[in-house]
């Protein structure tokens, strides 16, 4: 069966588990009418899994298959919606199938008794079919129509607990500020329409190539240099992006996000969601110009460095992993900004797995956490706060285990999936500052920005992953009460956990090499297409080549040295307490309250924007309510009443007045020749005598 009739079916399937679930789950709950949804996301996964297998035992790095149809036809205009299935699509379709088919058992467990049962799976449907929309999509604006629907799907999840005031905001506030960055994409989208005139991701790369996009640029843009309007077009767009990866400054959304359940936590920050500004950037890379790469690379760059700078102060577990996710997206942004194409999409996958391990095992934790409580009737304990737990290693092997497999992983430590994709990126920041002389970036000296905050993240990304571990699961136990109720979690959330845990291993993703420091593995297949997919105008490719070959082993051995660093300082503070965290924190003093804070962006917001917005929201309303209305809508309203009624007095005494007078006297006249019609001839011979006789004395006289 060709690829894309797989992706169709693909496609369609989680549709088909929402519209069951919406329909026909209520009846069936306690019926284990949630495994048809189930079966129908596992499907989804075997297909994606045999696409996978496909391309793995027969590699063409030019593969592609296609179809599409016109949607609409305005002449010069067409627009289409179609499928596109290439080697990238079958990897995201693959990365999304595995993360979504687990958070779907995993959700079992966890969500056992909601109240809105079936419902929770309906909306795990409708997201996961807006992802695949996403993935399989040959063209911007059929993207725009699944990034749309994501966003609203994610609302609906996020607020899936909407008794809750803090869920609810949690889900507005995610909606909305995704909505500011939507608004940036379809401006870009715009663009891309008027002088290009096609939304399809080869037709759209052609004509840039082919100089159709210089000459297309005129009317509304006339006068505008073709590069500077494609550079615009490209930041546009990427704006959509910054708002679904939650890139700074709209990042915001994410950690609130929280309020939402740990799977549905799972499925929107690991491989899903955030996922999808990093997979539209990777599709619009062939237009994207240096200058707009330089804009990229430094927004992902400091959301890397910004946002671990707040993990590493939480306490909340969640919110931990959240705006670590926010420090790793901003890799993955900065990498396709540098031009290492590959080693972006590289560590969405591994991202993707470890990162949703990391979400679903502190899932097991929160669970075990609320039922240890419930048994001692303790509402007042957050089962959230990591101060509240310590020593659950012992109580939680598994979940302990697979944990410490995921930090591993995320801090770049050989062995395991994320060390193979981190130094992938870190090498090319290195090369980016040491090679790349194009773009704003570049050619204001401070490319060497880039890899400060890769190799920054990285030091203190192990610090807090291993902080967490630590006040986890290790030490004393905080509330020895709630120790002894705990035990490790049901299989149906031990199961999905050990997937993701194997998964995050290097095994996976260096076939067949089995070579832990990468080597030729399946994944690196995708350098020979990406060597054809060079943004127009970008820097030499063979160059930058160069550069990542030079920078791979300097880059390597030093994402090692500060990996390292920041796990042994995690050991002093928080394992051997050779060092109090409290005098640390008492010391750093506006530093630390600003991490711990958020570095204020969420008041930031609050009173720098919202606030003055409102007030000026308010101001206008008091105007046009107290002044425009009364005095300028309001006033020429009795004005005009007052001449109306001066007018129509004047229309009753001297219009109607002349009128009635003229029917007056006609009236009058009407009357009295009544008289002299009588009908009678004899009477009119009489009157006409006496007319002749008054002529007669009229004459004489």
């Amino acid at each position: 069966m060709p690829m894309v009739n797989l992706s169709i079916i693909i496609l369609v399937l989680p549709l088909i588990s929402f519209v069951f679930q919406m329909f026909f789950g209520r009846r069936l709950e306690g019926k284990k009418g949630e495994w048809i949804s189930i079966s129908l996301v596992l499907v989804t996964l075997l297909l994606a899994i045999i696409m996978f297998a496909s391309m793995l035992f027969d590699y063409q790095p030019d593969f592609r298959q296609e179809a599409q149809f016109t949607w609409l036809n305005l002449g010069s205009f067409q627009l289409e919606m179609g499928i596109l299935v290439d080697n990238i699509t079958i990897i995201m379709l693959l990365v999304v199938a595995i993360i979504s088919g687990l958070v779907h058992i995993y959700s079992v467990e966890y969500m056992k008794g909601d109240v809105r049962y079936s419902r929770y799976f309906g909306f795990l449907g409708i997201f996961t079919f807006s992802m695949y929309g996403i993935t399989v999509a040959n063209n911007l604006f059929m993207i725009y129509c699944f990034w749309e629907l994501v966003g609203l799907s994610s609302y609906l999840l996020i607020g899936h607990w909407w008794e809750k005031k803090s869920a609810a905001d949690a889900g507005k506030k995610a909606f909305i500020v995704n909505r500011i960055g939507d608004i940036g994409m379809f401006m870009g989208l715009l663009i891309v329409a008027t002088v290009a005139g096609t939304f399809n991701y080869e037709l759209l790369f052609e004509r840039i190539g082919n100089g159709a996009w210089a000459a297309g640029v005129g009317g509304l843009f006339g006068g505008v240099d073709p590069s500077t309007l494609l550079t615009w077009a490209g930041v546009l767009i990427f704006m959509g992006a910054i708002g679904k990866s939650a890139q700074f400054p709209l990042h915001v959304w994410l950690p609130d996000a929280m309020e939402g359940p740990t799977p549905v936590s799972a499925l929107i920050h690991a491989a899903t969601m955030v996922a999808a500004g990093v997979y539209l950037t990777v599709r619009i890379f062939p237009m994207l110009t240096p200058d707009a790469m330089s804009f990229i690379a430094l927004i992902g760059g400091f959301t890397a460095f910004f946002a671990a700078t707040i993990a590493i102060t939480q306490n909340d577990i969640k919110k931990v992993l959240a705006y670590s996710t926010v420090s790793q997206l901003g890799y993955m942004i900065m990498a396709l900004g540098t031009g290492a194409y590959v080693a972006g999409f590289f560590h969405l996958v591994t991202h993707a797995m470890f990162k949703g391990l990391l979400f679903l095992a502190s899932g097991s934790v929160i669970h075990m956490m609320h039922h240890s409580l419930h048994k001692l009737g303790d509402h007042e304990t957050d089962a959230q706060d990591m101060r509240n737990m310590g020593g659950l290693r012992t109580k939680m092997p598994i979940t302990y285990t697979v944990f410490l497999i995921a930090s591993l992983s995320i801090s770049g430590i050989p062995l395991f999936s994320g060390f193979l994709s981190k130094d992938a990126i870190l090498a090319g920041t290195w090369a980016y500052a040491a090679h790349i002389h194009d773009g704003w970036l570049a050619q204001a000296h401070l490319g060497w920005l880039l890899p400060f905050f890769g190799f920054s993240a990285a030091l203190i990304t192990a610090f807090y992953m291993f902080r967490l571990i630590f006040m986890t699961f290790h030490g004393e136990p905080k509330n020895k009460a709630v120790f002894d109720n705990m035990h490790e979690a049901p299989k149906l959330i031990t199961v999905p956990i050990m997937v993701l845990g194997a998964l995050s291993t290097w095994i996976f993703f260096t076939l067949p090499s089995f070579n832990p420091l990468g080597g030729e593995g399946w994944f690196q297949h995708l350098v020979e297409q990406a060597k054809s997919v060079v943004p127009v105008g970008a820097f030499d490719a063979e160059t930058f080549a160069h550069g990542l070959h030079a920078a791979h082993y300097p880059a390597m051995y030093t994402s090692l040295i500060v990996a390292g660093l920041g796990i042994g300082l995690a050991v002093l503070i928080y394992l051997l307490r050779e060092i109090d965290p409290e005098k640390i924190a008492t010391r750093l003093g506006v530093l630390y309250r600003g991490s711990l804070n958020k570095w204020y962006m969420d008041e930031i917001y609050l009173h720098g924007i919202i606030r003055p917005f409102l007030k000026g929201c308010g101001a206008v309303a008091t105007f046009d309510m107290e002044i425009y209305d009364h005095y300028v809508i309001d006033g020429v309203g009795r004005r005009v009443k007052s001449l109306a009624t001066g007018t129509g007095v004047a229309d009753d005494l001297v219009v109607d007045g002349a009128v009635n007078l003229f029917g007056i006297i006609f009236q009058w006249l009407g009357w009295t020749l009544k008289f002299v019609q009588t009908g009678k001839i004899q009477n009119y011979l009489i009157y006409v005598l006496i007319g002749v006789l008054m002529v007669y004395l009229i004459n004489v006289f």
